[in-house]
Order: C-alpha cells, then structure tokens, then sequence
C-alpha cells in the first residue's frame, strides 16, 4: 500500500491510499480517523458493484447510474434520506464509486447539516488520481458541468486499484484523460522517477502527490488550484454541447491538445512540446481531436462560461512556467485554434 497525505491549511491533512485490496482497510480508517461516527450513509450506484464495511451501522443509498446523477435533484433525494435515517453532523457519508459518486456524495455531505464529514472509496480510475481528490464536489446544470457545488475536504480516501480489473474499457480510458494531463503539471517523483517509468499503483500516486501539492497551495481555487483545469476547459465544452456523447477524460484529452495548440498560437510553448502533448495523449490510446459535428459556436459559448472565465476567456496553458491560467485571451485567436484540432 502506498499513502499519500494531503496537506490543508490550518495544519489539516486526511490519508489517501492506493493498492490493491485497500478497500478493506475501511473500518479501521474510519475508526482512526473519524472514531465519533456511530452511523455510515453509504452513497453508490447500481453498476459500481463493490461492497464495503464501514465497521458501524450503515444504509445504502443508491443514486442513478451515469452523468445524470449529477443533478440538483440528486442531492435533494440524498438528504431527504439522511434526514429520514436521522443521520448527525458526528456520523459519515462514505461516497463508493467512481467521480460522479465522489461528486454527488460530496456535494451532499457539505449540504446536509451544513456539513456531515465524508469518506470516498474511489472504483475508477479517474475518481482516483482526481474527482476524489481535493474537495472539489458539484452537480451539472443545462447550461454547463459543475457549475453547482462547495468546497468540502474527504477525512479519508481509499483507491483499492484491484477495483479497476473490471472497469469498462472506456471507463479506464476516461481516468487516463487525467492521467495524461499529470504529465504535464508535476515532474518526477523523489526518487527522480518519471510518471511515464512508474508502475501503475506508483503512477496513481504520483498523480495523487500532484494533485495534493496543488490542493495544498490553494484550497479553493482561489489561483494556482485552477491549472488543475488543465485541457478542462475544452474538454468539458465537448461534453456540454454534445450531450456527453466522449466520456470525461477522452474529452479532456482533446482540450489538452487544443491547449498545447493555443498556447503555440500565443506563443508560449513551442512546436516541440505540442508534439510531447500529442504523443502523450497517442500513448494513451486517447482522442487528440474534435468529434464529428462538434459546432465552434456552440463550443466558443460554453467556454465564455467556465468557472475560470473571471475575465474574458480565460485557460489553463502551458509556458515557459509551466502550466498557469491565462485570462482574456483573444476570441479570434481561441476560434482559430479549434481548426488545429478538427
């Protein structure tokens, strides 16, 4: 087993652990580290299929399987069960399945009681190198993904990687999208190993380590956090406007491309790193391009409206700094670009 802590303001820090079989350390993680809960209300879906045993009382609550979970009606539902339960503020909702569980179950426990502390068991591979990382939860709206939702930090996250044996294809390939961007925020690990070289629980971890020293440096996306974003900013456009059509992380593959070819176009990185984002995104059997039919229009409105858009169009692009959010970006520039990735 590999730990991984994250650091929070305030000398806070929860445990997330990654390794075959870890879901079984449950009862006592929940014991060491939230020993007044005397009640679990364990969130999941139908399809996630994984058991657990929080070692105290506990109630499955079952939301609806796929993205449309994600809604405002979802948490309603949530905590009109909790409150039916007679859930506390010093019991613990358990979050087990992959980001649109982490999301939901997350979003739920900041709500209920105005906040109910949370624990994720993460079954994919993108709730465990990122939804279920960092405290970000949220449901979707008509007009965009995650555009409802708090800032709540999990006590404990386990990422059992013996649970992806059974993932989906897609769904593995959907986790790789964030994998890949990790290659381009942290560098190698202590030992000098780079992510590419790691075996894949090292790998899962080195991209929670990278995750963590952001979510360490600014908790609530106050700046740095939003280069977490990274390829975000397309990517969830392509998901918006075609009705999720691309799963997650092959949306965000494109949108990593699209924003090596933006920051070409603006001229902060040069032919050479696009094609380290191209063979990156190649490696991991993932899409570099738009679907077909994707409408520029439809895509240029949705990314006026992401949550990083504080000042025009607004992405997180990779520089001669690395990777940093840039605002006001120039809208003929951002249309044009789109032609790189048809």
């Amino acid at each position: 087993m590999i730990e991984v802590r994250v650091p929070l303001p305030g000398d806070r820090s929860y445990p997330v652990v990654v390794g075959r079989g870890c879901v079984d350390r449950l009862a006592d993680g929940l014991a060491a580290e939230l020993p007044r809960a005397k009640r679990a209300a364990v969130v999941t879906q139908a399809g996630v299929g994984v058991a657990v045993d929080p070692g105290i009382e506990h109630r499955v609550f079952e939301v609806p399987d796929g993205e449309a979970a994600k809604a405002l009606s979802t948490i309603e539902d949530l905590c009109r069960g909790f409150a039916s339960w007679g859930l506390t503020r010093g019991d613990v909702v358990v979050g087990v399945g992959g980001g649109v569980v982490t999301d939901v179950a997350g979003f739920a426990a900041a709500s209920y009681h105005r906040g109910v502390p949370v624990v994720h068991v993460a079954t994919t591979l993108l709730a465990q190198v990122d939804a279920a990382i960092g405290g970000k939860t949220g449901v979707n709206l008509p007009e965009g993904k995650n555009l409802v939702g708090a800032f709540w930090q999990p006590s404990l996250v386990l990422c059992d990687t013996a649970t992806l044996d059974t993932l989906p294809e897609r769904e593995m390939r959907c986790g790789l999208g964030e994998v890949a961007k990790y290659h381009f925020l942290g560098g190698p690990d202590g030992d000098g190993v780079a992510l590419d070289d790691l075996d894949f629980d090292a790998r899962v971890a080195r991209c929670v380590e990278i995750k963590a020293e952001v979510v360490a440096a600014d908790e609530r996306e106050a700046g740095r956090r939003a280069v977490l974003n990274y390829g975000h900013t397309l990517g969830h456009a392509i998901e918006t406007t075609g009705r999720y059509d691309l799963r997650h992380g092959e949306a965000v593959a494109v949108g990593l491309v699209y924003a090596a070819e933006l920051g070409l176009a603006l001229g902060r990185i040069d032919g050479d790193r696009v094609a380290e984002h191209r063979r990156v995104v190649a490696g991991y059997g993932l899409p570099g391009r738009l679907p077909d039919g994707a409408d520029p229009d439809g895509l240029m409105a949705v990314m006026a409206r992401d949550k990083k858009a504080l000042d025009g169009l607004t992405f997180a692009l990779d520089g001669p700094a690395g990777v940093e959010v840039v605002a006001g970006v120039d809208a003929d520039v951002v249309r044009s670009t789109l032609e790189a990735v048809r």
